[in-house]
């Protein structure tokens, strides 16, 4: 049997999406988002988690969405968990991230540029392509480095 990497999540912008391109000049851009889980404890207490998750989104849907990726919008993204793994000064490093295949602005939040809900591209967010129009877009290009200290 196959397996399935397969990530949807709805939440808030922690600050505003950063568009940078790889030294192949290939745009990516990265957000943060945070999901909420509330619930009430034995006590009754309302009780709250916020989880963060480092989103990547590649190719033109990067260039093009970035300028609405601003803090305190709500999104929805589709995509897969990727874990990168990098040495520093002799220590390993690790990252799980959330390769965007599907990007939908939910709201106009924060600072939002749009006054409407609306999906990336203009249309309506139930028909929004996806993030990665194409292998390549989706795809970063073999031995990119994310390193965030390497500026690219």
């Amino acid at each position: 049997m196959g397996s399935v990497n397969k990530v949807i999540l709805v939440g808030n912008l922690g600050r505003d999406g950063e568009l940078r391109y790889t030294p192949g000049g290939q745009p990516v851009t990265t957000c943060s988002l945070a999901t909420t889980e509330t619930w009430n404890d034995k006590g009754g207490q309302k009780q709250e988690k916020t989880e963060w998750h480092r989103v990547i989104i590649w190719g033109k849907t990067a260039e093009s969405l970035t300028e609405y990726l601003t803090k305190g919008k709500q999104i929805y993204v589709e995509g897969r968990l990727q874990t990168r793994t990098w040495e520093k000064d002799g220590t390993k490093h690790y990252s799980t991230e959330v390769k965007a295949d599907r990007v939908v602005l939910l709201s106009s939040g924060g600072n939002g540029r749009r006054d409407r809900d609306d999906s990336h591209d203009g249309r309506d967010p139930r028909d929004a392509r996806p993030a990665g129009a194409g292998a390549e877009a989706a795809t970063p290009p073999p031995g990119t480095d994310f390193d965030d200290d390497i500026p690219f």
